[in-house]
């Protein structure tokens, strides 16, 4: 079948929680739980087109070894026999890290990034390395979407999220500081993470700016927080960051006081038929206990919905003007080693002034000061985490307008795949506040519960 049909009400992805206890009692093995990963990738890899690099005997002597350890009842942790995919701008010392560029094609550095070390700790088995767009940009790699051949998946984390998507991994480690977790995990159907600034280790990650965020697309909520959190019990926070904090276990659900209705720049690009189909969501959520605010009701809501309005421009500033350092001296030193969608952008970000730098960073941090600002009446920002289902072609990773406002935040941001939009997978988001991670899986986990989803 060249691509998977989708029903939000069932389509169900795999999920590695869900077998932890079988591992335990003997009747599974992390080994024979690669196995049928291997077997689905052997399928459909051919068409998803979603690694770089695949290191199946690697990953069959730690899923040996994972297995060795439940046999003695002495699992390395919760994550222990996860087998996972790692963007390919992360650092392994397996495999060649080549940042969907030419430029570092056969990159072996020798060595693991934090994360990546923190996960081979925890017994986490590391399968492949997953397409990235070229330096985690906009232009994309060869990867499909597994729920349409024809689509895009997404990016920057696109081999991530269709890594996850068509079932090969139950999680894949992406990054993101315009949309790139959060919007492959609305195209691809799975619930991605991306954690509040500095939440995890982001040494050895290439291409780091002043939002990047690593985080987690997952076959299921409790992969993606247990996952993350495992990650930084072995590997912490960004150096002056505390990290993610409590148990690994899914938080207990929990009501919100309020939820903030957010539509943010991306409304108006959004169908009519996706926006009714979001607020036919909401009002399920006010039946069961949510109340509900939107920008017409709260003239604070509607201050913040105003300032936030040029959230994808500052951003897109902000990245280029930090970006254009490398990418110039690439650029530079071989114009043909840069695709021409980077280069006509260089072009713009060179022209990039101190000052103008400046007034976007005093834009965020009033942006940073008004959301926080909210954390006393609101529980979360509720929105969509796409302007619709991904876009038909190969040429576009798609619109990044809804998942950019938590980069620009530095908040917490949870995609949760419970719409459909023309047959395709169409994520909601939430987003919570700097810091407060538990506390938006908490809240996941009830809204999950109130629309009848896995968990």
């Amino acid at each position: 079948m060249p691509s998977l049909p989708y029903d939000p009400r069932t389509t169900r992805l795999r999920s590695f929680h869900d077998r932890v206890s079988a591992f335990r009692k003997g009747a599974d093995t992390p080994r024979a739980y690669l196995e049928r990963c291997l077997e689905e990738i052997e399928n459909r890899e051919a068409d998803v087109k979603a690694f770089v690099t695949l290191n199946v005997e690697g990953a069959r002597a730690a899923a040996d070894a994972s297995t060795e350890r439940y046999a003695r009842g002495a699992p390395l942790s919760e994550i222990d026999g996860q087998p996972m995919g790692v963007k390919d701008l992360f650092e392994t010392e397996d495999m060649p890290t080549q940042c969907g560029s030419p430029i570092f094609a056969g990159n072996e550095t020798g060595r693991d990034a934090a994360l990546i070390a923190g996960l081979r700790q925890a017994g986490a088995v590391i399968l492949g390395k997953t397409v990235s767009t070229e330096f985690a940009f906009y232009n994309p790699g060869p990867t499909r979407n597994p729920f349409d051949l024809a689509c895009t998946p997404g990016g920057s984390s696109s081999g991530s999220g269709a890594a996850v998507g068509a079932g090969f991994v139950p999680v894949a480690i992406g990054s993101q500081v315009v949309g790139s977790l959060i919007r492959p995990s609305s195209f691809n159907a799975n619930f991605g993470f991306k954690p509040s600034f500095g939440a995890i280790n982001r040494e050895g990650a290439y291409f780091n700016l002043s939002q990047t965020v690593l985080g987690t697309q997952a076959a299921s909520l409790t992969d993606a927080w247990t996952t993350a959190r495992v990650a930084t019990r072995f590997a912490g926070g960004d150096p002056g960051h505390v990290g993610l904090t409590g148990d690994a276990a899914l938080p207990d659900a929990a009501a919100p006081a309020c939820l903030a209705k957010f539509e943010s720049a991306g409304w108006e690009r959004t169908s009519s038929k996706a926006q009714a189909k979001f607020d036919t969501l909401l009002a399920t959520l006010a039946e069961a206990g949510a109340p509900m605010v939107s920008r017409r009701e709260d003239a604070r809501l509607e201050q913040f919905e105003q300032l936030m309005t040029p959230a994808l421009d500052v951003t897109n500033g902000l990245c280029g003007y930090e970006a254009r350092w490398p990418i110039s001296y690439y650029h530079r030193r071989d114009p043909g080693s840069v695709s021409e969608n980077i280069a006509a952008r260089l072009e713009a970000w060179n022209y990039i002034t101190d000052d103008e730098y400046a007034v976007m960073l005093n834009k965020r941090n009033e942006m940073r000061s008004a959301h926080d600002a909210l954390s006393n009446t609101f529980t979360a920002l509720i929105t969509l985490s796409a302007i619709g289902s991904a876009p038909v072609g190969l040429n576009t990773t798609g619109d990044p307008i809804f998942a950019v406002n938590s980069s620009i935040l530095g908040a917490p941001a949870i995609n949760l795949p419970l719409l459909e939009d023309e047959g395709m997978p169409l994520g909601v988001q939430i987003i919570g506040y700097r810091g407060r991670d538990r506390e938006l899986f908490a809240l996941a986990h009830w809204i999950l519960q109130k629309c009848g989803s896995a968990t």
